[in-house]
């Protein structure tokens, strides 16, 4: 099986973007490369990733923890584990607060991002990151970046809800199922994992959520794809 001919090229969109960056830290990011889009998911170097905001809205909010774990479809590090939480240019909100729990207290001697900034960016280099609604990590780390260093952030992402919009693209019940009593069908994280029978997991916290991200893509990858699948097929 072969990346279909719309995959992206992220191996030369890293090559151009190396060339261009002005930030050192970035080139540095851009010049460790990419997997080339025909490469086998079970040779992929993945990184789940999650970020906790003190809201949606990338322009207006910001990140307050961030949590990352390297895997391969085989196994998860936990030991290389990473976990920040960073002190938000926008305040938090009592509805950031009931998210994610982290409070004012938890942020008054936290770093600003750009203190982890180098730490950050070396653990994602050379990676594919999985997250779970990609919107979310690519917004708001490109906001962050172009906030810091005046240059935005772009990196291959394999979303876990993309994949399980491809399998539910008709979420919502027709007339007949809705006289059934049937349920749509969510793609959330948590709703996700329920039906490859992971465990439940706390939601809303960086880290717990990068490790529920990358069990969520083993698990589709073992039921739904071939490891020779090239990683094209899957990533944006």
């Amino acid at each position: 099986m072969t990346a279909p001919a719309t995959a992206l090229d992220w191996a030369a969109q890293f090559a151009e973007l190396a060339a261009s960056a002005r930030d050192p830290r970035l080139q540095a990011f851009y010049q460790a490369g990419c997997v080339t889009t025909d490469t086998p998911l079970e040779q992929v170097p993945l990184l789940a990733l999650d970020v906790e905001t003190t809201g949606l809205d990338a322009n207006q909010h910001a990140i307050v923890s961030l949590g990352l774990l390297p895997f391969t479809l085989q196994r998860i590090r936990c030991g290389a584990a990473r976990y920040w939480v960073v002190k938000p240019a926008s305040e938090l909100s009592g509805e950031s607060v009931t998210f994610h729990h982290i409070t004012h207290s938890d942020i008054r001697h936290a770093p600003r991002l750009g203190q982890i900034l180098d730490e950050l960016l070396t653990a994602m280099a050379g990676k594919v990151m999985v997250v779970h609604y990609r919107n979310i990590e690519r917004s708001f780390l490109d906001q962050a970046l172009r906030q810091q260093v005046g240059e935005g952030l772009q990196f291959p992402v394999i979303d876990t809800m993309q994949l399980e919009a491809r399998l539910y693209p008709k979420r919502q019940p027709g007339w007949l199922d809705r006289l059934l009593g049937r349920q749509p069908v969510s793609i959330r994280l948590a709703d996700s994992r329920l039906r490859y029978n992971l465990p439940m997991y706390q939601a809303h916290h960086a880290l717990t959520d990068a490790l529920a991200t990358a069990e969520l893509l083993q698990a589709q990858v073992a039921t739904r794809y071939a490891l020779d699948t090239p990683v094209g097929e899957l990533w944006s």
